[in-house]
């Protein structure tokens, strides 16, 4: 799958490259809450978190401290 999205996302048809590139995001925001989960539950700060993130506490609290009820 990542080869493909790869190949896709390089195509010179934007129909297929912008399609690439949604699959990337939604993939990345997977994989961003399965990593904040882990960091927390292995008591990382959410000052951590946002470092790791290079965002800010706020933002990654915002974003994700509803995820920790789950």
């Amino acid at each position: 799958m990542p080869s493909d999205l790869t190949a896709e996302a390089a195509s010179a048809d934007p129909d297929l490259g912008l399609r690439a590139v949604a699959a990337m995001r939604r993939l990345a925001d997977r994989l961003e809450v399965l990593h904040v989960r882990r960091a927390r539950s292995l008591g990382w700060s959410w000052q951590q978190i946002a470092n790791a993130l290079g965002v800010t506490r706020q933002s990654v609290h915002k974003k994700h401290a509803d995820h920790e009820a789950r």
